[in-house]
């Protein structure tokens, strides 16, 4: 049965990319990723495994070429925080670690906080506090 998921993401630069995704708060994992061509992090409670890896690399296990980030989004990644504040300081590490916000930082439907990220390489990633109290039922 499955055990884990490992998210694989195709990087056009390894190095800038580890040092945003560390910039901005997840976890280095040693024990996968070490080389020049990926890198491997782990993210939140459950240790969500990320794993980047230079384009050609990825396309090669792949089986296909990826998608231009600039004209479609094929998947939105979505971190939870713990409040709005923390939603806030997220938003301007990654700001500070050369991301690109693309939603600014705000409330949906009365009940989420939260605003949309671009990375170094055009993934789109949200990051959402979920007031559940308030959440609609249905």
């Amino acid at each position: 049965m499955t055990k884990s998921i490992w998210i694989n993401l195709p990087v056009n630069d390894v190095s800038k990319s580890k040092e945003f995704f560390t910039q901005i708060g997840f976890t280095p994992n040693s024990q996968y990723g070490s080389n020049d061509d990926s890198a491997s992090f782990l993210v939140g409670d459950s240790k969500l495994v990320i794993m980047l890896f230079k384009k050609a690399l990825y396309e090669s296990f792949a089986g296909n070429t990826v998608a231009s980030p600039i004209s479609g989004t094929e998947v939105l990644f979505s971190i939870d925080a713990e409040s709005p504040e923390e939603v806030d300081d997220l938003a301007k590490k990654v700001v500070a670690a050369g991301g690109t916000i693309y939603g600014e930082p705000g409330y949906k439907d009365g009940w989420m906080y939260g605003c949309g990220f671009i990375d170094l390489d055009g993934q789109r990633w949200n990051i959402l506090y979920m007031d559940l109290s308030k959440m609609p039922l249905g």
